[in-house]
């Protein structure tokens, strides 16, 4: 049973990603055709961050009072829904409204499976779940630059990933008699019943704030290199939109393949050492990509920068039960989650600001700021974890064997 709902989950954490990519490789056609300011992507973002925000905020009790099952099911049907809609909208406002009942499916399904898959599941499973959210992101732009190359008809390109999510909510609906089964398995067992945590007992924690500074700056980090990557290949290296969109699909191509080879090594490596390793290589990507370096060089750093991403989230995630207990893990994975969401929700729309105050081109210095945030509060939160080497400096820990 767990096996076949472990396939169930990663199905469905194809779809957690879909959503997730689409609009900023869509973006420069829909700017364009509507005459919109190249910065209001960014609010769309945030607004979606914002649902997710408030999503996530009470995805625990949503969770312990409906089950893992359906609230997965249900989350999955409104994203399926918001991406459709968006093919039909004439004008901005529908972008807006639909990306509320975007935001609010992506929080609650995002923490559900993230805390059932961290603990019943090993950290290479949760990897390769991960790999799954890689799929998703990746396909979405392959998807929209097929639809933006043949006559740059972004409607077809959102219709045909809403159609895919609706087959995604199908499966998520029949498999609920398998959840039913799971939850039940798991009341009988478990000793210790999930507790319900209020943001104020959260924050008293020094750990769970330092988490959420570090998930607040590796999704910012992330969210910015996948979403404005397309619009910065256009703006300054002089691509057309569907070229740019396939360079950018190789941001979310490492991001996948990052969280496949993390999958593979993590039974015999260090979920510590996995994350240190993929800071190390995301530090190396950003400055290849600061260079003046020809196109390909740079379209080969966007891959490593996904490929040096990719390994964080879910080594992280997969240690919270072990940093925090199994009992509070889904509270704690919960304002995670709503972190998450709010450097995804502040630093690409900071960035638009900031591109269309100044030029397109910071954008690489963008990132290199966003990894030195993750970099240092990551340093913070393994110390704090640990309670050893307390004298260990952050160049030390980062190149240590």
């Amino acid at each position: 049973m767990m096996t076949t709902l472990l396939i169930i989950i990663f199905i469905t954490f194809i779809g957690v990603g879909l959503p997730d990519s689409v609009l900023g490789t869509a973006w420069p056609a829909i700017y364009r055709e509507f005459n919109l300011p190249v910065s209001l992507a960014g609010y769309i973002s945030a607004t979606v961050s914002v649902c997710t925000i408030i999503s996530s905020l009470i995805s625990s009790k949503v969770i312990n009072r409906f089950g893992t099952g359906v609230v997965s099911a249900v989350s999955t049907l409104m994203t399926a829904a918001a991406l459709l809609g968006f093919a039909f909208a004439n004008n901005a406002v529908p972008f807006f409204l639909l990306a509320i009942p975007l935001g609010l499916g992506a929080g609650s399904i995002d923490t559900a499976l993230n805390n059932f898959v961290a603990l019943h599941y090993s950290a290479s499973k949760m990897n390769f779940l991960h790999c799954f959210y890689g799929l998703g992101v990746a396909a979405s732009p392959y998807v929209m630059s097929l639809a933006l190359g043949a006559d740059d008809n972004w409607r077809k390109g959102y219709i045909i990933i809403g159609l895919i999510q609706f087959c995604i909510a199908l499966i998520a609906a029949l498999s609920l008699p398998l959840w039913k089964r799971a939850e039940k398995k798991d009341r009988d067992e478990n000793t210790s019943l999930p507790k319900t945590l209020t943001l104020s007992q959260l924050f008293k924690m020094p750990a769970v704030r330092l988490s959420c500074l570090v998930f607040f700056g590796s999704c910012a980090l992330e969210l910015c290199a996948g979403s404005w990557s397309s619009t910065y290949f256009v703006n300054i290296k002089g691509l057309p939109s569907d070229k740019a969109a396939q360079i950018a699909m190789l941001f979310y191509v490492g991001l996948a393949s990052g969280r496949f080879l993390s999958g593979i090594v993590a039974h015999k490596t260090g979920r510590w050492r996995i994350i240190r390793i993929a800071a190390l290589i995301l530090f190396g990507a950003i400055i290849l990509f600061i260079l003046p370096l020809p196109l390909p060089a740079s379209a080969a750093a966007l891959f490593f920068i996904g490929l040096g991403c990719g390994p964080v989230f879910p080594n992280l995630t997969h240690l919270t039960p072990q940093n925090f207990g199994a009992d509070i893990s889904q509270s704690v994975i919960g304002v995670q989650q709503a972190s998450s969401y709010a450097g995804i929700m502040l630093m690409p729309w900071l960035f638009g600001i900031l591109a269309q105050a100044i030029s397109t081109a910071i954008f690489p210095y963008y990132l290199l700021l966003l990894f030195v945030i993750f970099a240092l509060t990551l340093f913070m939160l393994k110390k704090a974890v640990s309670g050893k080497n307390k004298a260990l400096s952050p160049i030390d820990y980062y190149l240590s064997d």
